[in-house]
């Protein structure tokens, strides 16, 4: 009885843990995607002939970002 009172409390404790890192590994992804990923890929995309579709990519990113920073 015991064992099975220490698993549900190990779970619960280590369960929010374990929620946490995902919370926080989604956050610094989401940020290294932003401010390191998406300027390489649209760099590379105008040096590789496809500015066509990095133009428009560049401004709805950029329209979003000055509408959630206001």
């Amino acid at each position: 009885m015991m064992t099975i009172i220490f698993f549900v409390l190990f779970f619960m404790i280590f369960g929010g843990l374990l929620k946490f890192a995902f919370k926080a590994t989604w956050g610094v992804m989401k940020f290294m995607f932003y401010i390191v990923f998406l300027p390489f890929i649209l760099v590379g995309m105008v040096a590789y002939g496809f500015a066509f579709i990095a133009l428009p990519i560049l401004l709805i990113v950029g329209a979003i970002g000055l509408l959630r920073t206001a």
